[in-house]
């Protein structure tokens, strides 16, 4: 990915930090953080009003999120710092920072929480840390600029794109070991699993396309077009049943609806410009992206297929997180 030059906005230097209080994570108010590149702050909205309700100040270039198993804290991958920040939902201020070797890019917790792992861009590894200590378990080399990076349900693999390489990178979980590796589609972005864990899909943003792989035997099973193949699909989400999936397609500011079933595209929603992060919340109800070039998130009805509210938040929003 190109990176963006190191500077704050006027907006982040004057926003204020409003502590989340009620709307921490032992209430049951749901909140969506989403990470901004640019201010290097997360703006934390409220699904219920479609407002921003707290800004929270981080380290420089947060782009991916992942969450604690207990919803009680978030790590964000801090490109520039080469960290992970460490946000209490409760409070909403970043609490520390872990050493997440060159360029952090996006991160996933394994299943029970005390082991972060992360695409180091820059570098071309991908990265276990121990949260706790802070220490590198493991720091295995894949494939150049690596992004999408994923742990299957037992934890036991993880999968890592490789942007340039095409590729698939199949590691153990455990010792960093590579067991596999796989080639999918041009400049793979994402991996995403389906609700019931046997399948990654992998989008391609080159390619146009989606790879989906099959996890009992690590071989690919499918890959198929989105749309006309040129709408630069980037990441994936899915329904919580399992049936759609939702794509975020940058350069066609849009969204495909996909039938999981039938690996087709069944509809589009237009949102705002170069839409990157994704997330469902938990009833299947609302679709949100974080359109990157507009500096807002959409919030769609998933039944109507249309946008619902558009929120401004703080410049080049990358990644979405849902906390119910």
């Amino acid at each position: 990915m190109t990176k963006p030059t190191r500077r704050r906005s006027a907006a982040a230097l004057t926003a204020p930090l409003i502590l989340l209080g009620a709307f921490g994570a032992s209430s049951r108010e749901p909140l969506l953080y989403v990470s901004n590149e640019i201010p290097n702050t997360i703006s934390v909205v409220s699904p219920r009003t479609n407002a921003v309700i707290a800004t929270v100040p981080v380290g420089k270039r947060p782009r991916g999120m992942a969450l604690s198993p207990d919803r009680r804290t978030v790590y964000v991958a801090l490109g520039q710092d080469d960290a992970l920040g460490v946000v209490d939902v409760a409070s909403g201020q970043m609490t520390r920072t872990i050493p997440a070797n060159r360029d952090p890019e996006l991160v996933v917790l394994g299943p029970d929480g005390k082991v972060a792992y992360v695409s180091n861009e820059e570098v071309a590894h991908a990265s276990a840390i121990d949260i706790a200590s802070g220490k590198t378990l493991f720091s295995t080399p894949v494939g150049v600029e690596p992004e999408g990076v994923g742990i299957t349900r037992d934890g036991t693999k993880l999968y890592v794109t490789a942007e340039t390489n095409n590729t698939v990178s199949v590691l153990d979980a455990k010792t960093g070991r590579l067991l596999k590796t796989l080639h999918v589609g041009d400049n793979p972005r994402t991996v995403a699993f389906t609700p019931d864990g046997t399948r990654a899909w992998v989008s391609a943003e080159a390619g146009g396309n989606v790879t989906v792989i099959d996890i009992a035997t690590d071989s690919v099973v499918a890959q198929f077009p989105i749309r006309d193949g040129k709408t630069k699909p980037v990441r994936i989400a899915f329904s919580p049943d399992g049936r759609l999936a939702y794509v975020t397609e940058g350069a066609a500011a849009s969204v495909s609806v996909v039938d999981v079933a039938r690996h087709a595209v069944i509809d589009s929603i237009v949102v705002g410009r170069r839409p990157w992060g994704i997330a469902v919340s938990p009833d299947g109800g609302r679709l949100y992206t974080a359109d990157g070039r507009s500096n807002s998130v959409s919030v769609i009805d998933t039944k109507t297929r249309k946008v619902i509210a558009a929120v401004p938040v703080g410049e080049r929003p990358n990644d979405l997180l849902y906390i119910p």
